[in-house]
């Protein structure tokens, strides 16, 4: 399967998710691209397909493509230039549990396995990034738990993570199967991303994230070795480059600012940011997604939750005074434990990388986002104290 550098148009991809719907029996009557990321070893595409069936039903299904290598175990089909896999939600080549994972009867049996009672089972697919990961929340009528969908040679590491960091803040791992299922427990509490949206942040203290992120668990350390923000900016840059080969010269700039701090490593979350931050009260009671986790820079964590609040006071500017004013807060807090010129170049540099999000959700409007969200980078990268516009 060819691994160049494949940008679908619109036209071609609508050619594509008929000829695949074609296949899978039935006629597409209408399709939205959901998912579009260009990357030097490949492009992942996805699309919510309108499909009528020879009976008369009509149905929205979930349709993915690729290029990379991740994608040759699906239905191979030809542009002329590229050979793309195609399948359809649930069978994802990649992650090979992912058909019993949204399978009602098989999540009950789980459950049940585990001990909890398991009458009447919900499934609810709360993220979908196609050939990486899924994540389906199993409720029954006492508890929820997650079920993580890896690809299968990581799931045993990062079931063994999730014990070694027991008694800390991340969930508890309850068991995983050979076909990268990964079971975890719930955990009280809501998003610290659903309190800025719809709440009030006033009483949450930033000391308390700091104090967070000196004390992950040892074991993140010694799971893996986490290249940094300012490490991977460069890669950032050459994707907002593909995307759009004008915007590429800004992007790059602001890779090159980026400045690693030399300082020897510790155990980081890699992924630290408002949606993975749970909040009990006045507490942060839970910390989510540590398939990041690693050996990493100290900057990292709180760069990253500045970057992303950055970034969400302009995707929700009617809560933007809400977002700015917390992250102004966590800003005056990490200055004191962390460099200041550092932190924010090390900010800039996670908000290059957020910088194609909106392209790869295919948005309306995702060339003017980009553009804003380099000239945010830039801001920081001038050691600009502006959290939100």
């Amino acid at each position: 399967m060819s691994e160049s550098r494949w940008s679908p148009s619109e036209a071609g991809l609508e050619q594509l998710w008929a000829a695949a719907v074609e296949a899978a029996g039935g006629t597409a009557r209408g399709m939205r691209t959901t998912y579009l990321d260009v990357q030097r070893t490949g492009t992942t595409v996805a699309a919510e397909v309108e499909v009528e069936w020879p009976d008369g039903r009509h149905t929205t299904e979930t349709f993915g493509a690729g290029t990379s290598k991740r994608a040759r175990a699906a239905l191979r089909m030809s542009d002329g230039v590229h050979e793309i896999g195609v399948w359809r939600f649930p069978y994802d080549p990649a992650l090979p549990g992912l058909p019993a994972a949204h399978d009602p009867r098989r999540m009950r049996a789980l459950v049940t396995r585990l001990g909890l009672a398991a009458d009447d089972v919900r499934l609810a697919v709360r993220t979908y990034r196609p050939l990486r990961r899924a994540v389906v929340e199993v409720r029954t009528a006492r508890a929820s738990v997650f079920v993580k969908v890896l690809r299968p040679d990581h799931v045993e590491a990062l079931h063994r993570l999730h014990r070694a960091a027991a008694g800390s803040r991340v969930p508890e791992s309850l068991g995983w199967t050979d076909d990268g299922l990964l079971v975890l427990a719930g955990l009280r509490g809501r998003s610290l991303r659903r309190i800025l949206l719809s709440g009030d942040p006033s009483e949450l203290d930033p000391a308390e994230l700091v104090e967070m992120l000196r004390t992950l668990p040892p074991a993140f350390a010694e799971h893996a070795v986490r290249r940094g923000w300012a490490e991977r900016a460069r890669h950032y840059a050459d994707v907002v480059a593909a995307v759009v080969p004008e915007a590429g010269p800004a992007a790059h700039a602001i890779a090159d600012a980026a400045l690693p701090s030399a300082e020897p490593r510790v155990p980081v979350h890699g992924d630290f940011y408002e949606t993975q931050l749970l909040v009990s009260g006045s507490s942060f009671t839970g910390l989510l997604d540590i398939d990041t986790a690693g050996a990493g820079d100290r900057y990292d964590d709180p760069a990253c939750l500045l970057g992303h609040l950055a970034v969400l006071a302009r995707v929700r500017p009617d809560r933007a005074a809400v977002i700015d004013r917390f992250a102004s807060r966590c800003l005056r807090e990490f200055d004191r434990h962390w460099d200041p010129y550092l932190l924010r170049t090390r900010v800039a540099a996670v908000v290059l990388s957020l910088a194609t999000g909106a392209h790869r959700v295919q948005a309306p409007g995702w060339r003017e986002v980009l553009g804003q969200r380099l000239e945010l980078a830039e801001r920081w990268c001038r050691g600009e104290e502006l959290v939100a516009a």
